[in-house]
């Protein structure tokens, strides 16, 4: 089995500094998607915050309360585990533009007025996460010695 492009995609030489972002990132991001997805730590629900995303023009509301929230949900999950870093890192990357541009924009930098600079943070860690994959300390790379043996 040809598993060339399966060990560019896991392998990383990032080190243990990719563990220190991966972790209690994930777990934020996927906090965050609990709250959509199974009205978690305070959150809506995927109805409630279907209707909000509606009610502010992205819609269906439901179906993007939806991807939102399985994006972060089992895209923080996934961070958090190192397994398919760089695909997960990348997803919950595009979710973070998305809530930049569609949400936070208008609002300036700062999260005091409901600004983006949370959603910048995570936007930047998610791509140096995507870049660098998910270090010594993951799943991914516990797959790759597997593939290679």
């Amino acid at each position: 089995m040809n598993t060339s492009w399966l060990n560019k995609l896991l392998s990383s030489n990032a080190g243990i500094a990719a563990l220190v972002l991966r972790v209690p990132v994930g777990l934020i991001l996927a906090a965050h998607g609990a709250q959509k997805l199974f009205a978690w730590f305070g959150g809506y629900g995927l109805e409630g915050t279907g209707q909000w995303m509606a009610s502010i023009g992205i819609t269906p509301g439901f179906l993007m309360a939806l991807l939102a929230g399985s994006a972060e949900f089992f895209g923080g999950l996934a961070l958090a585990l190192g397994l398919l870093t760089r695909p997960a890192a990348l997803v919950t990357a595009f979710t973070m533009l998305v809530a930049i541009f569609t949400v936070h924009i208008n609002n300036g930098l700062f999260m005091a007025n409901n600004g983006y600079e949370y959603g910048l943070t995570l936007f930047v860690v998610a791509i140096v996460l995507a870049i660098q994959g998910g270090g010594s300390l993951s799943v991914d790379n516990w797959l790759v010695k597997k593939l290679t043996k």
